[in-house]
């Protein structure tokens, strides 16, 4: 089952006449987490997304975890600055790891890495047919 990480590549951006200008927080998390995700142990395992906007601009940055029978957690005031990127970027695919391991997809509060147990924006329920 494939698992996917989307990572919100508008966040943090920096707007100047109507057009982005620059790198965002976004595409600088993205990017360190794409250099994170090879060398991780679930790299086949999950995907990791660019979205152009994931509706999340009052928290940016916003990334989720979506598998198909699971939960979809929206996560939200994920910090981008230079200094934490790596460690942040750790706790994502620390938290994702978790994620893959619960047949639910559910993420106790408890579990969650310290870094990720505050913005939670959505828990939304997996998709089911009759």
């Amino acid at each position: 089952m494939p698992h996917i990480i989307f990572v919100c590549t508008t966040c943090a951006s920096v707007w100047q006449d109507g057009k982005r200008q620059g790198i965002s927080g976004g595409e600088k998390l993205l990017k360190q987490l794409s250099q994170q995700h090879k060398n991780w142990q679930l790299s086949n395992s999950f995907s990791i997304k660019p979205v152009e906007c994931m509706s999340a601009c009052s928290h940016f940055c916003a990334v989720s975890f979506v598998a198909s029978g699971k939960h979809t957690y929206v996560f939200g005031d994920i910090p981008y600055q230079s200094e934490t990127i790596s460690e942040i970027s750790e706790a994502v695919l620390e938290c994702a790891s978790l994620y893959y391991s619960k047949p639910d997809g559910l993420l106790p509060w408890s579990e969650r890495p310290e870094k990720l147990k505050k913005g939670v924006l959505a828990r939304v329920p997996p998709l089911t047919f009759a």
